[in-house]
């Protein structure tokens, strides 16, 4: 236990980065998933509607189809060559973002094709605008629909916070990591390990209460 104490303060340091990381990614990636998948089922048939669609359709593509860890190093390493600098955290956060809101984008637009189209077309008649639409009608369903899919993405959140390593910063594996290669015992890992398990469970209990209170859409 005095060994447990002493590595303890240095893993919840590692722990303050993780959370940091993790609620920043939300903040910004959850709303500008929804922003993205609204602009994907617009169906405007002109130049620019069909131009937009496909910038989102390839910044969806190439999120979605290469490693975080890739784009971590890219936006970093990469980005200062044509002059766009990011210090190590405005890096992670940005990727981060950018990564997560291409997957919650996918899950949104899953969502608006499972509510029925006469939803829509009865909205509509009550002359309600295509933003009242979304608003009252179609997006507090869509978020029933997604719940358990974005719960999952949320906890894998918490886990590939841990890719931040790679460009320097100090999370909670790295901390346990150092810990275990200057002491050489598992014991730190251990505890990354009980810590990462507490934080998924304690989201997966969130998740639960999130989604029984959505249980009036039926």
């Amino acid at each position: 236990m005095s060994y447990i104490n002493s590595i303890l303060p240095a893993l919840l340091d590692g722990v303050k980065m993780t959370l940091g990381v993790f609620f920043l990614t939300l903040i910004g990636a959850i709303p500008l998933g929804m922003l993205v998948s609204v602009g994907l089922i617009q169906r405007g048939k002109n130049i620019l509607a069909k131009a937009g669609k496909a910038i989102l359709s390839a910044y969806i593509w190439v999120f979605r189809g290469t490693p975080l860890l890739l784009q971590l190093i890219f936006v970093f390493y990469g980005l200062p060559l044509i002059g766009i600098v990011f210090d190590r955290f405005s890096a992670v956060i940005f990727t981060f973002i950018l990564n997560y809101a291409a997957y919650f984008a996918e899950i949104y637009r899953g969502g608006f094709g499972a509510v029925e189209e006469g939803q829509f077309e009865a909205a509509t008649v009550l002359n309600m605008t295509r933003w009242q639409t979304l608003r009252y009608v179609v997006i507090p369903q869509v978020l029933k629909i997604v719940l358990p899919s974005m719960g999952n993405e949320v906890i894998n959140l918490v886990k590939d916070s841990s890719l931040v390593y790679v460009i320097g910063l100090g999370d909670l594996l790295r901390a346990g990591e150092v810990a275990t290669s200057r002491d050489v015992t598992l014991v730190p890992l251990v505890l990354v390990a009980v810590i990462y398990l507490v934080m998924t469970l304690l989201l997966t209990l969130l998740q639960r209460r999130v989604e029984k209170s959505f249980s009036y859409y039926k």
